[in-house]
């Protein structure tokens, strides 16, 4: 199509791939320069309204058009298996181009913070020997990805010369690591009350069933439902997923609506956290809506060794933190003193450390304490694993969010065996931009107290607790998007 090449505008050649790389029917082409930092670009046509549709034309536009995918009709596992077969066979064949674009390939995501998990996990299950580091566009309402790296949190510009200048700064960018965490979530078929399974469309595109457990696993039995993913930011419960549920809910009835990206981060949400009460929650909530309440909170600092973890009876919402960014750029662990940090054992949060930083707030004010100069909620620890495990006929429900996608929990009324446990699961690379506020053990810019660095899972139970699941975190049934899923629902 006429003005989709950009052959005519040699600059783009630093990131140009012809057609031959991605299939095997395609004629072989000369390339007069092996382009400098190829890159393949993955856009959710439906994130940020009309950006995305926009975007996927610029892209096109400046690069060849077969290094442009719309997730909305094709996945990016089937487009990576196909890829990276189709290296291997022209390699084999002496392929020299193909080898050099392989080195140093990079990808490009475009969506919200779920669709770009959606990416880095498949990413990590293909277990690459040069896995390409990925760039987030912030195309959601979060963003929390996108601005943890450098790349901004505000939607960026859909014209020649915006995808022009993030192209030069994808080919500047440094390569960071980043820490992926393993989530299994076992519950008990209830005997009475309202606990029905969860509806797969309700649940994070990250999170699904997956009912055989370990043949060691006591909770292997029928009767139990057993859901498996991952996440890269955050996991939370309590207040904050609760607003977010409603917040979703809203804006799936109401699209319309929720076309401003600042009024969608801040008006919005502060209207639902008044509706609901959490400004006022010790008058409007009853207690049982406590963590404290609700389950008993154990942690492993030291691989093999578990302990309780003390949860103030007034917090009504938990987050377990990998990244310094949460609902849409805020950091809820802040920069603890050097002596607090020295008395309780804390090292730098570095999102490559295999440590995740766990926080606590008590209501909405607490909440809107992060947008005060060196404002945190409530540091509770630091955790290599951390497991909840609910108490009987506490509550039927409670809300839960993973990397931005809140769900609404069912809780059995008639059992105790309802489990959440969260544990690291391995790494991938991400491109930063040099001002980027994530911290690295590695960077040599950073201190080098941190003697937590977790080399991966060793603990003698890993190999056959998560065994058949705990490896598949992407490209796997067990953590992608069904295909017959509205790509819509995904932010």
């Amino acid at each position: 199509m006429e003005g989709d090449s950009p052959k005519g505008d040699l600059p783009l050649r630093d990131f140009y791939i012809p057609d031959y790389i991605f299939t095997q029917e395609s004629e072989k082409e000369d390339v007069p320069e092996k382009p400098t930092c190829p890159v393949i670009v993955f856009v959710n046509s439906k994130s940020g309204g009309q950006l995305g549709g926009d975007l996927i034309k610029t892209y096109r536009q400046l690069l060849n058009r077969v290094q442009v995918f719309d997730l909305g009709e094709e996945a990016p596992d089937k487009v990576l298996h196909r890829l990276y077969a189709n290296f291997e066979k022209l390699k084999s064949d002496g392929d020299k181009l193909a080898v050099e674009i392989e080195r140093t390939l990079r990808l490009i995501v475009a969506g919200g913070d779920g669709t770009a998990g959606w990416l880095l996990g498949v990413v990590c299950d293909l277990k690459l020997a040069q896995p390409p580091p990925i760039a987030t566009v912030p195309l959601g309402t979060g963003n929390n990805l996108p601005f943890s790296f450098g790349w901004g949190k505000k939607n960026p510009g859909t014209n020649h010369q915006s995808v022009k200048y993030f192209l030069d700064q994808v080919k500047k960018a440094k390569e960071m690591q980043i820490d992926s965490w393993h989530i299994v979530m076992r519950m008990r078929d209830p005997k009475e009350g309202t606990c029905d399974p969860i509806a797969p469309l309700e649940l994070p595109h990250s999170l699904h069933a997956f009912h055989r457990v370990s043949r060691s696993d006591s909770l292997n039995l029928e009767g139990y439902h057993t859901f498996r993913g991952g996440f890269w930011n955050y996991f939370s419960m309590g207040m904050d997923a609760q607003v977010s549920y409603a917040f979703h809910s809203e804006r799936k009835l109401h699209p319309e609506k929720f076309k401003n990206q600042i009024i969608n981060q801040q008006t919005t949400y502060a209207k639902l956290g008044a509706t609901q009460g959490w400004f006022f929650a010790s008058l409007f909530h009853p207690s049982s809506r406590n963590i404290a309440q609700l389950a008993n909170v154990k942690i492993m600092r030291r691989l093999g060794h578990w302990e309780d973890l003390h949860i103030p009876r007034s917090i009504r919402s938990i987050v377990c933190l990998n990244l310094p960014s949460f609902s849409g750029g805020l950091n809820p662990w802040g920069t603890p003193n050097q002596k607090k940090a020295r008395d309780r054992d804390l090292t730098p949060p570095y999102v490559d450390d295999g440590l995740l930083e766990v926080v606590g707030f008590r209501d909405a004010w607490h909440g809107l304490v992060l947008f005060t100069p060196n404002g945190h909620g409530t540091r509770l620890a630091q955790a290599r694993r951390i497991r909840f495990e609910f108490h009987k006929g506490a509550a039927d429900h409670t809300f839960m969010r993973i990397d931005g996608e809140p769900w609404k929990q069912p809780l059995p009324v008639d059992d105790d065996t309802v489990v959440v446990e969260i544990s690291h699961l391995r790494q991938v690379k991400m491109l930063a931009t040099h001002n980027c506020i994530s911290k690295s053990i590695d960077d040599p810019l950073t201190p080098s107290s941190a003697s937590h660095h977790d080399d991966g899972d060793s603990s003698p139970e890993s190999e056959d607790e998560w065994e058949g699941g705990r490896r598949k975190f992407g490209a796997a049934e067990t953590f992608k998007i069904p295909e017959d899923t509205d790509i819509a629902h995904v932010s």
